[in-house]
C-alpha cells in the first residue's frame, strides 16, 4: 500500500476548495484537477485517520463505471493525464488518484437512488410506511428489495453539515433557482435538468446493479452528482458507484431482516455507533484494526466488481 494522503498540497495550480474527500484545483478556464485523498467521512464528519489506498480505489472504480456507463449520460472526463498538469515534484500526489475533468456547473442536489429498504430509508419506512414521502407496500422487512428503484433527492450540505432529504419538487425548485443564469439562452431550465438527472440516475443504477449481481455484489443504494455545461447538457460528475457513495452487499450473505455485511464504509459507521460520540466534528480516532479492515473492504469491492487487482 502507498503512504496515505490525507490532504494534497499542489502549489502549481490554484486551490479552489476541499470537500470531504476531494481537493479541487483550477487547471484553466475549462478544466479542473480533482485529487481524491484518503480521507474518510462518516455521518458527514471527516475523520482524522486516512484509509490507505482509499483514494486510488475510488478513482480506479469511478473510472471503471464512467467507461462502462458512458452511453447512458456524458461524464466529466477529459482524458488528460493528471501528471501533465502539475509540477514534476507533485506528480506522486496525483498518480492513480486524480482526474482532469471538465469545469461544469453542479446541480445543487444529491441524486440518490434506493433499491432496497435500508439505512435512513428503513427508519423512515418503519415510522411512516414510506421512504422520503414515496409510499411503499406494507410489511417490507429490513433490507428488502423494493418493487422498483426509487429516486430520493437530497440537499448538498457543506463539509460538516448533514445532507437532508428533499422532495422532487424541491429538487426542481433548487435547480431552477441556482442554475437560472447559467442556463439562460440554452433552451433548458432547472426543472427540466432535475428531471433529466432523475431519469439518468435511475438508468445508471439499474444497469450498474444488474452488472454487479453478475460479480456477486448487490448495490443496495447509491448517490450520483450531475453538472451542466454551457449548452445545458447534463453530465455525470464527481464519482460514481464507489464504496463512498454506495452500499455494496455480498450477494452470498444477503438475506432480509438484517443489515447485511457490506464492502463500503458501513463497517466504520457501525464501529462509530458503539462510541459515545455526538456525530459532530471533531471525529474520533479509528483503531488500527478498523483502518486495516476498511482498507481491505474497499480493495475487495474494486477487485470483485472489475475482476482486476488494484495496480
Amino acid at each position: 500500500m502507498a503512504t496515505p494522503l490525507f490532504e494534497s498540497s499542489i502549489r502549481s495550480l490554484p486551490l479552489l476548495g476541499r470537500g470531504k474527500v476531494r481537493d479541487i484545483y483550477a487547471v484553466d478556464a475549462d478544466k479542473l484537477l480533482i485529487v481524491t485523498s484518503d480521507r474518510l467521512s462518516a455521518f458527514d464528519v471527516v475523520l482524522p485517520d486516512p484509509i490507505p489506498d482509499k483514494g486510488r480505489v475510488l478513482t480506479a472504480l469511478a473510472n471503471f463505471w464512467f467507461a462502462r456507463l458512458a452511453h447512458v449520460v456524458p461524464n466529466q472526463l477529459t482524458g488528460i493525464d493528471p501528471e501533465t498538469v502539475v509540477a514534476p515534484d507533485e506528480r506522486d500526489q496525483v498518480r492513480g488518484r486524480a482526474l482532469v475533468v471538465k469545469r461544469l456547473a453542479p446541480l445543487p442536489i444529491e441524486a440518490v437512488v434506493r433499491g432496497y429498504v435500508i439505512g435512513s430509508g428503513w427508519k423512515d419506512y418503519q415510522s411512516t410506511g414510506a421512504i422520503c414521502g414515496i409510499a411503499l407496500p406494507a410489511g417490507l422487512a429490513q433490507a428488502a428489495k423494493l418493487p422498483a428503484p426509487i429516486f430520493t433527492p437530497a440537499s448538498k450540505a457543506e463539509v460538516g453539515d448533514h445532507d437532508e432529504n428533499i422532495s422532487f419538487e424541491e429538487a426542481q425548485a433548487r435547480c431552477a433557482a441556482v442554475l437560472a443564469a447559467r442556463l439562460e439562452g440554452t433552451g433548458v431550465d432547472g426543472a427540466t435538468l432535475a428531471a433529466q438527472a432523475r431519469d439518468a440516475a435511475l438508468a445508471l443504477y439499474s444497469e450498474a446493479a444488474d452488472y454487479a449481481r453478475t460479480r456477486g455484489i448487490i448495490i443496495a443504494d447509491t448517490k450520483f452528482e450531475f453538472g451542466v455545461d454551457g449548452a445545458g447538457r447534463l453530465h455525470l460528475i464527481d464519482e460514481a458507484l464507489t464504496p463512498d457513495s454506495s452500499r455494496f452487499w455480498p450477494a452470498d450473505d444477503y438475506r432480509e431482516g438484517i443489515s447485511p455485511p457490506s464492502y463500503d464504509k458501513q463497517y466504520v459507521r457501525d464501529y462509530l455507533e458503539t462510541l459515545d460520540w455526538n456525530k459532530k466534528a471533531p471525529g474520533p480516532r479509528l483503531p488500527a484494526e478498523v483502518i486495516e479492515r476498511t482498507a481491505a473492504k474497499y480493495r475487495e469491492a474494486y477487485e470483485r466488481l472489475t475482476g482486476e487487482r488494484l495496480a
